[in-house]
């Protein structure tokens, strides 16, 4: 079940969310902005109800400081708020918010407009395949193939991989795939991950295939 993180002061907005949600996904809140950055940092977020008029920190300041982190700021977020006018919805999204919902709203609104944003950010969720050139992944068997030849991969490969399929191009550092994965407070060490990955790209890289996965020096690895 994934986790929705409603941020809201109010708590009558906020109960109303949860009762409109949490037949489908698992519901986290708080009231503020200081609060929710530790949810987010001890928690596996997959997206975020975020209200603007939050006390101390705005949800646009807080969104913004969500955004300069390496391990949160790929969590989609949907502004739901009473600030209706257009300047304040342009602020919103350039500044990465993934859609913006105006009160008052309906529960189907909501529940579309939730289910829009999850599925372009987690597709192989609401998918029996992905797909990427001449790979293709069946996400019911968790088997992949290239040019239709069966590749074998450890569950740690192939985690790895859908999360490359499914972010394109995006450079992830060692330190964000090593928290992704294995969480930084365990005791692998971050060389682990370039291991996998060099496994990875030997089980992938059959005959007369092109390499997919760049080394960004300095940084880490993505998706040619």
């Amino acid at each position: 079940m994934l986790n929705i993180f409603i941020v809201e002061d109010d708590v009558t907005i906020r109960e109303l969310l949860s009762y409109n949600l949490k037949k489908k996904f698992k519901i986290l809140e708080a009231n503020s902005a200081e609060e929710a950055i530790d949810v987010c940092d001890n928690n596996n977020i997959h997206l975020i109800l975020l209200d603007w008029m939050l006390p101390e920190m705005s949800g646009l300041s807080f969104l913004r400081t969500l955004k300069k982190q390496k391990s949160n700021s790929g969590i989609p977020i949907i502004f739901v708020t009473a600030r209706e006018d257009e300047k304040d919805k342009i602020a919103g999204l350039n500044s990465g918010a993934d859609d913006y919902i105006t009160k008052p709203f309906s529960h189907l609104e909501l529940l579309a407009r939730v289910e829009a944003v999850l599925k372009r950010t987690y597709p192989h969720l609401y998918s029996d395949s992905l797909n990427y050139e001449d790979i293709k992944i069946d996400i019911k068997s968790h088997k992949v193939y290239r040019k239709n030849s069966l590749i074998k991969l450890s569950p740690k490969e192939y985690d790895l991989l859908v999360n490359f399929i499914i972010n394109p191009k995006l450079v992830f550092s060692r330190e964000q795939l090593l928290d992704k994965f294995w969480g930084l407070e365990s005791d692998i060490e971050i060389r682990t991950v370039d291991v996998h990955i060099r496994r990875l790209r030997k089980a992938i890289n059959i005959e007369n295939c092109k390499e997919i996965i760049r080394t960004v020096r300095s940084t880490g690895y993505a998706l040619d």
